[in-house]
């Protein structure tokens, strides 16, 4: 499993339009994707979960993602891009 430590630079965090973004990304994803924040991890693939997060704009959040080196490499890549994407 490929981990990664994300720092969420979207001025809103992972709330509302972007964490449906993230949870679009990860759901396209055929293994087990993991968000954590803190003592806290779950689903990335769920809404729920990712809200329940409250993920703030600075905050750190652990990545992890099941499957072939480069598709769970691939995957982080774009999580990390949605997270730290100042646009949306």
């Amino acid at each position: 499993m490929k981990e990664r430590l994300i720092e969420v630079k979207n001025p809103h965090g992972l709330h509302a339009r972007p964490a449906a973004l993230f949870v679009q990304k990860a759901a396209s994803h055929p293994g087990k994707v993991l968000i954590g924040k803190g003592e806290k991890e779950g689903d990335a693939k769920s809404i729920l979960t990712v809200m329940s997060l409250g993920i703030e704009p600075g905050e750190t959040i652990r990545l992890r993602a099941e499957g072939e080196k480069e598709q769970a490499e691939a995957l982080l890549d774009a999580l990390q891009a949605i997270a730290q994407d100042q646009t949306i």
